[in-house]
């Protein structure tokens, strides 16, 4: 046992403070695409200029992440999880009373810094908390917030802004940042003063190992087939399916559902075999998105596909995760903020190439197929990594060999 570890407790309850906060931040990343037509309005803004607001925010988890983890890997990881939810809540009140567009945008920022960090910092503690053998479903209970928040915080949060403006949406995620700074506080054991001193250099070195560069690199393009497709999920459901708009988001209901489901089961099938499942969850991916393709055109079929493309999406979260943990030893904090960072480049990557696919390509029907092949090419570069690992593995076994004759 490292001697950093965390004292376990009896009972998980510091995995459930840990969700807490992952429920307030996934709710604060999403909720601004239900309030962007206020934003706008309120502000002065344009639409594309609100929408924004989305794009500053995945901007500042993709580069904060390894810089707020870098300048904080000394410290207590407690202290730092609660610091984190500090700015969190600070972020999301200046959100809150922000005067204008600039100090909106600014304050987006400042919050997303503790995006990755937290999600990264967290995974970390949530696999100290638990046995060998349980550490991806821990990271999966911790993320479970994330799936919450997408299925209820998000809605939620637009109902509020719809009825009493979008800073009340605002208003009442601060509220939920001194929830979570308070249960965190509480019910995470306090650590005995983070990893043993590293130096900076090292933890570079230890991430640019090739097969954690690997695993970031799959994290990027296996997830940018999920946004290529949930970014244009309206427009799809409307002008291919042949939904009105007021039933867009009943089905969001599904695929909120379905990531609840995905995200419990990849932990489970990582906790037992991890590459399988990983290699596995990104085969499912893409052949959920390709066979989507299909059922587009039928109303039942494609309800059905949006909660099996939320299945195989988050299925896929936890595998990646503990993957990068364990190639990335010396260097785990940073390596964990920087696959956070890179699930947020991924969606970056997906919305822009579902973009790229209605405007100059064939159009929106075909943005499936194009989904399909990005994650296609995140399971081709894990396969050549177990490729790699294989390669390395044949000389050592042949030295023991040797060494043992």
């Amino acid at each position: 046992m490292e001697s950093s570890a965390l004292s376990r407790p009896r009972t998980p309850l510091a995995l459930y403070a840990l969700t807490a906060g992952a429920f307030g931040i996934g709710t604060t990343e999403f909720v601004i695409m239900g309030l962007l037509l206020q934003v706008a309005a309120d502000l002065q803004v344009t639409i594309s200029a609100a929408g924004l607001l989305i794009s500053g925010y995945a901007l500042g988890v993709f580069v904060g992440a390894p810089l707020l983890t870098a300048a904080t890997g000394r410290l207590p990881r407690k202290a730092v999880l609660i610091a984190l939810m500090v700015i969190f809540t600070i972020g999301n009140l200046i959100c809150a009373l922000a005067p204008n567009y600039a100090v909106l945008m600014t304050a987006r920022v400042i919050t997303s810094l503790a995006h990755g960090t937290f999600f990264g910092v967290g995974a970390v503690v949530a696999t100290r908390l638990v046995a060998a053998d349980r550490q991806a479903s821990a990271i999966s209970t911790m993320f479970t917030g994330l799936t919450v928040a997408t299925l209820l915080g998000v809605p939620a949060g637009a109902w509020i802004g719809l009825h009493f403006g979008w800073r009340a949406t605002f208003w009442a995620v601060t509220a939920i940042g001194i929830v979570a700074t308070a249960v965190i506080a509480t019910l995470v054991p306090t650590d005995r003063g983070g990893e043993a001193p590293v130096a900076f250099r090292q933890e570079l070195a230890a991430i640019a190992r090739p097969q954690v560069l690997y695993g970031l690199a799959t994290t990027v393009l296996g997830f940018a087939g999920v946004f290529t497709v949930f970014t244009y999920v309206q427009p799809i459901l409307t002008r291919i399916t042949g939904y009105d708009e007021s039933g867009v988001s009943p089905i969001l209901l599904v695929f909120g559902i379905g990531l609840i489901a995905g995200n419990v089961l990849g932990g489970r099938l990582a906790d037992r075999r991890l590459l399988p499942a990983l290699l596995g969850t990104l085969g499912a991916l893409a052949m959920t998105l390709a066979l989507m393709t299909f059922a587009l055109h039928d109303k039942t079929a494609a309800v059905v596909f949006v909660g099996l493309l939320g299945i195989a999406a988050f299925a896929t979260v936890s595998p990646l995760q503990l993957w990068v943990l364990q190639k990335a030893q010396g260097a785990q904090s940073l390596a964990s903020s920087l696959n956070i960072g890179a699930f947020n480049l991924g969606n970056a990557l997906g919305a822009w190439l579902g973009g790229v696919v209605i405007d100059r390509g064939p159009g929106l029907g075909a943005v499936t197929w194009a989904a399909a092949a990005v994650t296609a090419s995140g399971l081709l570069v894990a396969l050549w990594a177990q490729r790699a690992d294989r390669r390395r593995a044949s000389p050592r076994a042949m030295n023991c060999a040797a060494e043992r004759a």
